[in-house]
């Protein structure tokens, strides 16, 4: 009965996250991880993993320690599948104000804008189960 107990009372590892922004996401250039948890009422995201090119063309801009960076700043929800918040840059050192839409349980578009919105780019992320090696 403890077993069972302690087993009921474990977190498990395959636990679907309180929202679709929450885990683990990979940049389409397979260069950056990013971990996403509510932070407060809001969601950020931290880098955790992030390959040698891109350690160096942080470190070039300015970004002396990559890891551990918050990327995703503030995000709050704005609409069903939508998120609204600020964008850190790190090869360029800029924040611009962002976007996130869930496209599948798997795939979110991160979309950073400047001048109001006028000039924009997008990025389409990966869930990741595991950090890459």
């Amino acid at each position: 009965m403890v077993a069972l107990a302690a087993v009921l009372a474990a977190p498990s590892a395959a636990a679907a996250p309180s929202s679709p922004l929450q885990g683990l996401w990979l940049n389409p250039h397979g260069s950056v991880a990013v971990r996403t948890d509510p932070c407060g009422d809001k969601f950020c995201g931290r880098i955790v993993w992030a390959s040698g090119a891109a350690q160096k063309d942080a470190k070039d801009s300015g970004v002396d320690a990559l890891i551990g960076t918050e990327l995703l700043e503030n995000y709050r929800p704005d609409g069903e599948a939508s998120w609204s918040g600020t964008v850190f840059v790190p090869d360029l050192g800029r924040h611009f104000s962002s976007r996130i839409d869930t496209l599948s349980p798997t795939r979110i578009e991160i979309r950073g804008c400047i001048l109001g919105g006028l000039i924009c780019k997008s990025q389409v992320w990966s869930r990741i189960a595991r950090l890459p090696q």
